[in-house]
């Protein structure tokens, strides 16, 4: 009897061994979004506000996609939240744009002119937030204390 337990038992492995090495014949077909394929090829995010007088204009390739794809969706941060971490990644952006010998000029190259008692509206915080996040994780930086995660 004890034989045939273990015959038993390696012929169930050897089973299970053959079956988990079967070749899956799934074919995927990959969902085509024609939006984000569009954000793909428009790497420039303006946002005007003539009544306040200020632009922002992100050139990056990526970021319109990142947004629509990864970021956490509007609503979720609420503004003041965003408006304080972006307080602080503008003081650290600009220090390092005043430092072209310690960082890169090519990562940092134009100071960011943001107030933080203006009032700029959630979709500005919303998209400077998120180009933070993006910025950090792409190009493996950390402006500030917190680490940057979606």
């Amino acid at each position: 009897m004890n034989h045939l337990m273990k015959y038993l038992l390696y012929l169930s492995l050897i089973a299970c061994f053959i079956y988990g090495c079967k070749a899956v014949n799934k074919t995927t077909v990959p969902i085509k979004d024609e939006n984000l394929e569009a954000l793909k090829r428009n790497d420039t995010v303006t946002i005007v506000n003539e009544e306040e007088a200020y632009e922002i204009i992100i050139i990056e390739p990526g970021f319109n996609f990142w947004v629509a794809s990864q970021a956490r969706p509007r609503g979720y941060y609420s503004q003041s939240f965003m408006e304080n971490r972006n307080h602080l990644y503008v003081i650290e952006w600009n220090q390092r744009v005043l430092q072209p010998h310690r960082y890169s000029p090519n990562l940092y190259e134009l100071q960011i002119n943001y107030d933080h008692v203006t009032d700029y509206g959630y979709e500005v915080n919303y998209l400077l937030y998120n180009y933070f996040l993006y910025f950090q994780r792409t190009y493996k930086q950390r402006l500030g204390p917190f680490v940057p995660r979606i």
